[in-house]
């Protein structure tokens, strides 16, 4: 399976090199790194980026084999905070400008609630709200542009984006090669729609997978009327319903492992190779 990895902070907050050699350690070669919950021993407050800080930090991990995929910089575009909301947007602008010297080219985030915990609020369904998200989401796909680099936004069933559609509107309505996707199937998933995953996730192929560049990997099961991580290929998610459109358009897209757990990931790393191997339409030989 090429390009497996895992969200670098599901190891904790660590030191570097103890981070990186650990990651590289259980085989995987990529990350999703969020800066301040993933390094404890590197400083990066908001105007505190330099091209230096981004090569040591590029070269840290590139010395055990590990490349960082996407940097995380998540925050509530619709925070009602505004004063958190304007630092949290300079902080994103900061990763973009700086994300090629971290030998990476994409940033992150969510697309958030009306609730500054993002919680589900009603209101996250409404025209009013996504209008707002596509407003933020433009700010930054603008400073992307002026740094040849992509931003990156993730659906969750709570959130403003929530479906496969709405991903869509935000598309259309942005229309820039530099907005792209982080698919997470179980995000989109809750206890009301989650047997029919694999509609759903064949519908945002179908919408936008041109646009998919990155791919959490997760499982779950239902418990008391809501999902809960589980380790993966012991859970409820179709694997292969994801899988497939991955050997058939986007083989090399970089999966990374979320709410990974030390005692279970080696489990859920073997299971899903398995499960990627399984899920490819070609005949062993052909």
């Amino acid at each position: 399976m090429h390009n497996l990895g895992v969200r670098a902070h599901d190891f904790g907050q660590l030191p570097i090199d103890t981070l990186a050699a650990t990651i590289a350690a259980k085989g995987l070669t990529s990350i999703q790194l969020a800066l301040a919950k993933a390094l404890a021993d590197v400083p990066s407050p908001t105007g505190g980026f330099s091209p230096g800080l981004a090569r040591h930090v590029r070269k840290s991990f590139d010395r055990h084999g590990v490349s960082i995929a996407v940097l995380g910089c998540y925050f509530n575009p619709l925070d009602p905070d505004k004063t958190r909301l304007d630092e949290m947007t300079r902080r994103f602008k900061e990763h973009l400008r700086f994300a090629r010297e971290f030998g990476c080219s994409v940033v992150a985030t969510e697309t958030g609630s009306r609730n500054a915990d993002w919680s589900y609020h009603p209101d996250n369904a409404s025209d009013s709200a996504l209008t707002e998200v596509i407003d933020k989401v433009g700010e930054l796909v603008d400073e992307a542009k002026r740094f040849g680099v992509f931003v990156c936004i993730e659906g969750v069933a709570s959130h403003v984006v929530s479906t496969p559609a709405r991903m869509k509107r935000v598309l259309d309505a942005i229309s820039s090669s530099n907005l792209q996707v982080l698919f997470d199937a179980v995000n989109l998933l809750n206890a009301a729609n989650h047997e029919r995953q694999v509609e759903i996730i064949d519908e945002a192929w179908a919408l936008y997978g041109d646009r998919i560049q990155i791919i959490h990997a997760k499982d779950y099961v239902v418990q008391n009327g809501s999902l809960k991580p589980a380790v993966i290929g012991e859970g409820r998610m179709d694997f292969a319903a994801q899988f497939k459109h991955l050997h058939a358009r986007k083989s090399h897209l970089d999966v990374l492992l979320e709410d990974t757990q030390p005692a279970t990931i080696e489990t859920s790393i073997r299971n899903i190779r398995t499960l990627f191997a399984q899920a490819n339409p070609e005949k062993p030989g052909r």
